[in-house]
């Protein structure tokens, strides 16, 4: 059969990333520590502990580990004993009938030679298909820690925005019992108590919005704990978290950070080593027999003077018109292969393209925050001095109501970009693999 190279490779590696990094400092295996919240840690420890999709990829793992026993024990010799009674009546040479009992014991063994490498191939492979799960069971353990981090984090941004919905809403409320008071002794028109009192309900509606996000994402996380549906302890809050410092090094490097890479990589030296057992299989097999055994007409006679029996023989497979069936399957294996280093090359492709998004974030998010943090500065500070100047009777309503909406939306947009920036970080250490390392 005609050699079956693997497709030609397509993938280059970028010397460096598009956006400048701080270092290439390696990554902390437990990088959610660097946040700095300790109820995120055990979070994270919970979920890893107790999550179904880990609990899942662990099982998987014993079961391709028992795989490669099951295909290693094909190197060995198979021994069986077998002990067969029998009772069993006949003509004898004059017409009559005869009785005989007979008890045969034997010791069998069978090994097959594997002179051209077919067997040493299937152990090969299984152990390589057993390695890409040991893989996929790290790949789980950081998509759940990545994601319990997210989740949490979310967590303490929308927590941010409801107290900032109740304190705004009892300034509001403050605002509507100040125009509505000016309103009866008839200093400001019923228009301006109006306006107060509908700024009043439109954030009081946010705080039962955010109350609902908050039971929401409460019931995600437990999900991936393992746990039951309930509340959620927090830690420190959004404001108080560490911004962390990740470094992506060299985009090289990101090839032996992440374990979806190297199961997609040892996917393909699995199906490099099915592609040589299929063709294996086109070429003949030697298959070794023996047997050691003893016959008697009872069991007295079997174990004092019995009939010693013995066979020692071999044999020669070689498959001479199967219609194709073998050729085929060894055009099937070729083709899987050919898919593992397509697949490899795709997963390796995302990972750059991943870690060049978290990079991206982060430093746009915190350009944005600056700017938002000073326009929130600034739009509180219009605020007071609306107010002072409504009070006072310098300004009217309308000027106090367009500066406490703008200082809403900009104390709002704040939080959400310092949640989305921490995030941004997780998504980072989820692009850089975690910290994990393969094992030699």
């Amino acid at each position: 059969m005609a050699p079956q190279p693997a497709p030609a490779p397509s993938l280059t590696v970028p010397p460096a990333w598009r956006t400048a990094s701080v270092d290439s400092a390696a990554v902390d295996r437990d990088w959610w520590r660097a946040f700095g919240d300790p109820v995120l840690d055990s979070l994270v420890r919970r979920a890893l502990d107790n999550n179904g999709d880990i609990k899942i990829a662990r099982s998987r793992l014993q079961e391709f580990q028992a795989r490669v026993r099951v295909a290693d024990s094909a190197r060995l010799p198979a021994l069986n004993l077998s002990l067969g009674p029998t009772r069993a009546r006949a003509i004898g040479p004059f017409g009559e009938p005869v009785e005989t009992t007979s008890i045969v014991g034997a010791v069998q063994a069978s090994y097959e030679v594997d002179l051209f490498g077919r067997v040493a191939g299937s152990v090969e492979a299984a152990r390589f298909e057993s390695l890409s799960q040991e893989a996929a069971l790290e790949a789980a353990a950081l998509a759940v820690a990545a994601n319990t981090a997210s989740s949490y984090l979310n967590l303490l941004g929308l927590d941010a925005q409801l107290a900032l919905a109740r304190a705004t809403l009892e300034s509001r409320a403050r605002s509507f019992e100040l125009a509505r008071h000016q309103f009866e002794v008839g200093y400001s028109s019923r228009l301006e108590m109006s306006q107060a009192e509908a700024e009043l309900h439109a954030t009081a509606a946010t705080v039962p919005q955010l109350e609902r996000q908050i039971a929401l994402q409460e019931q995600a996380l437990n999900l991936l704990l393992g746990a039951s549906p309930g509340a959620v302890a927090r830690g420190a809050e959004l404001m108080a978290l560490r911004e962390p410092r990740p470094g992506p090094g060299l985009p090289s490097e990101l090839l032996r950070r992440r374990p979806d890479i190297a199961q997609a990589e040892r996917l393909v030296a699995a199906s490099d080593a099915s592609l040589a057992v299929a063709r294996d299989a086109l070429l003949p097999s030697i298959r070794l027999t023996a047997s050691l055994g003893a016959q008697g007409h009872s069991l007295s006679q079997l174990l004092r003077s019995p009939t010693e029996l013995w066979s020692i023989g071999g044999s020669v497979l070689a498959p001479l018109f199967d219609a194709g069936r073998l050729r085929a399957q060894a055009e099937i294996a070729g083709t899987v292969r050919d898919r593992a280093v397509f697949t490899y090359e795709s997963v390796v492709r995302t990972a750059f393209a991943e870690t060049e998004n978290a990079l991206a974030s982060i430093e746009g998010l915190q350009r944005q925050l600056v700017e938002a943090e000073a326009r929130r500065v600034a739009a509180n500070e219009v605020l007071r001095v609306a107010g002072n100047r409504y009070r006072n009777g310098y300004a009217s309503y309308l000027e106090e109501l367009d500066a406490q909406r703008t200082a809403f939306t900009a104390d709002l947009n704040a939080l959400q970009l310092r949640a989305s920036l921490l995030a941004a970080h997780v998504d980072l250490y989820r692009a850089l693999g975690g910290g994990w390392t393969p094992a030699p």
